[in-house]
């Protein structure tokens, strides 16, 4: 970054945090005045797994997320597709695609940033001590958010705010 960027930065952001206003302003309603979802909450997120078994032993062995189901994928002869419980409801799946060069994990505009799964502080001490265990690279944040890859490169982060509630701000 040249001095003249950096100069021109606080202005930028200022201008980036009126323009978030504005949508705030424009978009959101306090919580007692919002209609109720059409949703009923989120069935499963798939994400992609280059191999099925360590996937699962990631998962299941060092995240503690139960493996539920190993099915056909209906998409795909041949390709598997299994779900991890995350709680409260709501599955992390996975499909692989055999014979598919699918690539790399990548990070593209549209497409998966990370997935933030809430876990009990406690529990979320347990699980960072599992990372460091596994010699999983991670990186905390905030004493309630850790970051690191998953064995395909996907971005995980575990959250030991409660569900609805990001760093003490209630964003439900």
């Amino acid at each position: 970054m040249t001095e003249t960027q950096k100069d021109a930065e606080p202005d930028r952001r200022s201008a980036l945090e009126a323009e978030r206003q504005r949508i705030r302003d424009r978009h959101l309603r306090p919580s007692g005045e919002r209609p109720a979802s059409s949703a009923r909450g989120l069935h499963h997120t798939a994400l992609i797994s280059s191999d099925v078994e360590r996937t699962i032993r990631f998962y299941q062995d060092v995240l503690e997320f139960p493996l539920t189901e190993l099915i056909e994928n209906r998409d795909y002869p041949g390709s598997s597709h299994f779900f991890f419980d995350i709680g409260n409801g709501n599955l992390l799946a996975f499909f692989d695609f055999p014979g598919l060069d699918v690539g790399p994990y990548a990070e593209v505009l549209g497409g998966l940033h990370h997935v933030a799964i809430s876990v009990e502080p406690d529990r979320w001490r347990h699980l960072v001590g599992n990372l460091e265990q596994a010699g999983v690279d991670h990186a905390v944040h905030s004493e309630v958010s850790v970051y690191f890859r998953d064995p395909d490169g996907a971005r995980i982060e575990l959250i030991a705010d409660p569900l609805g509630e990001m760093y003490g701000n209630e964003v439900l």
